[in-house]
């Protein structure tokens, strides 16, 4: 039976397969699929308290029914793109379907499975340092009541946020603030999310769009999302909120019922996965964060089924999220709006104008054939394209917040 809560700090002995750092999608992901594969696990969440995430909310897409099906609260089947011009693209990118999960109720599913395995344990204690030890790594952490814990693993998956961006060529952050309304009229369609609607002021730098999941005829979560280089203050994002609900969406009365606040780098900065021989990265800091959109769910996903796989063969990996070009395209594209080479309202419109949907996705889940990928190239910008793609081999990596600025 799983223990669930604090343990005794008296671990002398106690040695597992495995020791998972951090209780977000990354570490329960992985804790969920390596104790179905008969690994022992210990999953180190941190305590209530600031160290401890808010509420958030998790979208990927997926075909058929998945493993974690009891945590989806919504899903869509018809997607659609608005652009500045108020121009509709709109699809059903069957088989696939967007998905909402929201991090409380997956934490409840994963952690009731948990409970179930005599082979896994959870954890509340704060990790401080994670670091390699004889025959594994060590997790030095502090229980709620302020006790040391040392944890021992023969590997160790850390999913903890990295402190720095590693160096790269291109950095920008797609930062937002999203509402949960609730309206005093049926407005919403709850079949049709929309993905981007660009029918909002744009930035000087970036780009911004406005993003729409129904829950029902009379709710929604509304976000206001930018790519750009510095995040807004909360009031800038308030601001843009009601400029979006009441000047565009013409939602009409409503009620904010909840909010939520974000900040997700995008850069083509390489994440190391393996930090010592027995110490492995996972999830956005080991690279699972796709750098031109910032999902990251479905990626942590093949991730936790790949290092299970490695594990049941003997052998310790955590291999890359995303294919290498994948990542070079996502280079590209981070680099030509970064430098405003491209539109960025009309390139993410005009792509999804030009480019079956259900392609389009599949390409940014890294599920796409070369030909296919050649094909969607086409369809973008190919002379600022090129050019970016031309210059990037002769630009330096760097470690400072910025992107390495370049003439247009």
């Amino acid at each position: 039976m799983a223990q669930v809560g604090p343990s005794d700090p008296d671990d002398d002995g106690r040695v597992d397969e495995a020791v998972v750092v951090g209780g977000g999608a990354a570490g329960l992901c992985l804790a969920h699929r390596l104790t179905g594969a008969g690994v022992g696990v210990t999953l180190v969440e941190a305590p209530d308290g600031p160290l401890r995430p808010a509420e958030r909310t998790w979208c990927f897409w997926e075909a058929g029914t998945g493993e974690f099906e009891e945590a989806v609260v919504a899903n869509w089947r018809r997607l659609r793109v608005r652009g500045p011009d108020g121009h509709v693209v709109e699809s059903d990118p069957a088989p696939l379907r967007y998905r909402m999960v929201r991090s409380g109720a997956f934490e409840r599913l994963v952690h009731s499975r948990l409970e179930a395995s005599p082979t896994a344990r959870v954890l509340r204690a704060t990790a401080h340092e994670v670091r390699d030890a004889p025959d594994g790594a060590q997790v030095h952490c502090t229980t709620p009541d302020g006790r040391p814990l040392a944890l021992r693993g023969r590997y160790v998956f850390d999913s903890r946020p990295v402190r720095a961006t590693p160096p790269h060529r291109t950095l920008l952050l797609q930062h937002f603030r999203g509402w949960f309304v609730r309206t005093s009229a049926p407005v919403f369609d709850p079949e049709v999310a929309d993905l981007m609607d660009f029918r909002v002021p744009q930035p000087r730098h970036g780009l911004a769009f406005g993003y729409v999941l129904p829950l029902a005829p009379d709710r929604a979560l509304v976000e206001y999302t930018e790519f750009s280089r510095s995040p807004l203050t909360t009031p800038a994002y308030e601001s843009a909120l009601r400029h979006y609900t009441t000047k565009v969406l013409r939602l009409g009365p409503l009620t904010v019922e909840s909010a939520e606040q974000g900040v997700i780098p995008m850069t083509d900065a390489v994440f190391p996965r393996r930090t010592g021989p027995a110490v492995f990265r996972i999830g956005a800091a080991g690279g699972a964060t796709r750098p031109a959109t910032g999902y990251t769910f479905a990626a942590v996903q093949r991730q936790s089924r790949a290092i299970a796989a490695a594990l049941d063969r003997g052998r310790a990996i955590v291999p890359p999220p995303y294919g290498r070009r994948a990542m070079a395209m996502d280079a590209v594209l981070l680099r030509a709006l970064d430098t405003g080479r491209v539109d960025g309202p009309r390139f993410f419109t005009d792509l999804f104008r030009r480019v079956p949907m259900d392609r389009v996705l599949r390409f940014l889940d890294d599920g796409s054939t070369p030909w296919e990928e050649f094909g969607i190239g086409l369809r973008t910008p190919v002379g600022p394209m090129l050019r970016t793609a031309l210059e990037l081999p002769f630009l330096s990596r760097r470690t400072t917040g910025r992107s390495e600025e370049s003439p247009r």
